[in-house]
């Protein structure tokens, strides 16, 4: 009979990181034979995961400087640095009807808004999302864009209300594209390649905005593509929409990445681009850092074995897609090696990705004494029954890699700020600055949340970190794109 899992609301309170957490003295109180023989693998794996200060120092000096490397020349660091030609972003003076398709992930979603202007703001907003069938991740372009086009069309059918299009204009959209691409313009950029378990074939090397373009004629849809944007210059957009401080954003979901508003004189490798305000977005494609990453061996083993060994590993340690399945390697490694779950291996816990991000972080908010969340996860996700000693063990593992991924996250975003506080000579750490966060994972998992901003907290000190705000921003990409797609529209307001 299948369980109905409702993950518990109450959330264990947070504590500092110590030597030794009060979790494990009590997993050390209590094991059991078979947990017993599991515990060094949980040692080796806090050993091996460990984020301390320096460390992070570390991780953030390496970020900065391979933000400035990357700047300076194409190739110059892991981190792309790209161009997203967004030079102007949302006043609060746009007004009428736009759309946003938001590309991201397992699931799109397509979206419209009505802009009043300084006065009315949003006047409306409505959105449906989509999950695309898992074939079509590894299927053709064609297939892939008509899918989407046919349900943005179908979306557009439904349009009333308080959604009005002035007569004489077409529906203009904003497309955020959250994979990395080398923009050409505002409304035109190359795929590089996919990341996020995307391999749809014929589409690098390609305009992104031409695919969906010709899909759109397809379906007999008159809409154009205004703007394309990356999901966190979109989520960018859409926060400095309400606060002028906000100068970076940040994506934590399925996968990751981050951008930030930068000095047109501090790019280097720019050539004659010119924007109005001498500021520009930089997608910086974070996800591919690689530089000091304390990794392990079930990382290593998990990157040989995915679509882009040896790529993404910044991504791979702190993403939504990726820590659900480290974790079950490890609790693979135990029940082999110490008969975590008894004798018997499920296959279902040998099948990768078996056990999803959305998972471990129910786990981790069981706060009953049986842990009886833990074991029904378990057993629902993985085929294995627990005791009581094993599922302390489970949530501890858990843990682990939260910590480690949303401490390795905060050193990032205090390497963004630390190379901008440098090339504005003191001006960035002397003011109140947002940085805006999205995504699933950082919404949704309270401890990993906790970690990254403990981690901001300890890097720049109580000063210092009283100026930053770390300001979650739902849903932020997908009005961002709308209000970019405005921003950059052939009519005047």
């Amino acid at each position: 009979m299948s369980t109905v899992l409702n993950p518990p609301t109450t959330v264990r309170s947070f504590r500092s990181p110590t030597p030794r957490s009060p979790r494990l003295s009590m997993l050390l109180r209590s094991t059991t034979l078979s947990t017993a023989a599991a515990l060094p693998i949980l040692t080796k794996l806090q050993h091996d995961c460990a984020t301390p200060l320096p460390l992070l120092r570390n991780i953030a000096d390496n970020m900065a400087a391979d933000m400035r490397a990357g700047l300076a020349v194409d190739g110059g660091s892991d981190l792309k640095m790209i161009l997203s030609y967004v030079d102007c972003l949302p006043t609060g003076h746009e007004r009428g009807l736009f759309y946003a398709l938001d590309l991201g992930g397992t699931n799109f979603r397509v979206l419209r808004t009505q802009l009043g202007g300084r006065d009315e703001r949003v006047i409306d907003t409505e959105f449906e999302q989509v999950s695309i069938p898992q074939d079509l991740m590894s299927g053709t372009s064609d297939e892939l864009f008509d899918f989407i086009a046919s349900a943005l069309a179908k979306f557009v059918k439904k349009e009333g209300g308080k959604f009005v299009l002035p007569n004489g204009r077409s529906r203009e959209t904003g497309f955020t594209f959250s994979f990395p691409v080398k923009q050409t313009s505002i409304d035109s950029g190359i795929l590089i390649k996919w990341t996020k378990g995307f391999s749809v074939s014929g589409t690098p090397g390609k305009d992104i905005v031409a695919c969906l373009n010709e899909a759109m004629g397809r379906q007999g849809l008159d809409m154009r593509v205004s703007a394309l944007v990356n999901d966190t210059v979109a989520t960018l957009a859409g926060a400095r929409y309400w606060d002028d401080d906000v100068m970076v954003a940040v994506i934590l979901g399925t996968g990751t990445n981050a951008c930030y508003v930068e000095s047109v004189e501090a790019i280097p490798k720019l050539q004659g681009h010119k924007s109005t305000y001498g500021k520009t977005i930089i997608n910086t494609e974070w996800g591919a850092f690689s530089n000091g990453l304390p990794l392990t061996e079930y990382d290593r083993a998990m990157d040989a074995e995915s679509i882009n060994p040896g790529e993404q590993l910044y991504e791979k340690t702190i993403s939504g897609m990726y820590l659900g399945e480290i974790v079950r390697r490890v609790l693979v490694r135990m029940a082999e090696t110490g008969s975590l779950f008894g004798k018997h291996i499920p296959e279902k816990l040998q099948t990768p990705f078996a056990l999803g991000t959305p998972n471990i972080s129910s786990m981790q908010q069981d706060t009953s004494e049986d842990l009886e969340a833990v074991g029904s996860i378990l057993y629902e996700a993985t085929g294995v029954d627990s005791n009581l000693d094993a599922r302390k063990m489970v949530v501890e593992v858990c843990d682990t890699i939260a910590k480690r991924g949303g401490r390795l996250a905060g050193a990032g975003i205090v390497g963004m700020l630390q190379k901008m506080e440098e090339d504005s000579k003191g001006v960035v750490f002397g003011k109140r600055m947002v940085v805006a966060m999205d995504g699933g994972l950082y919404e949704h998992y309270p401890q990993y949340k906790r970690y990254l901003k403990t981690a901001v907290a300890e890097l720049l000190g109580p000063e210092l970190s009283s100026h930053v705000v770390i300001e979650h921003s739902k849903d932020g990409s997908g009005i961002g794109a709308a209000l970019l797609a405005a921003t950059n529209s052939i009519y005047e307001h």
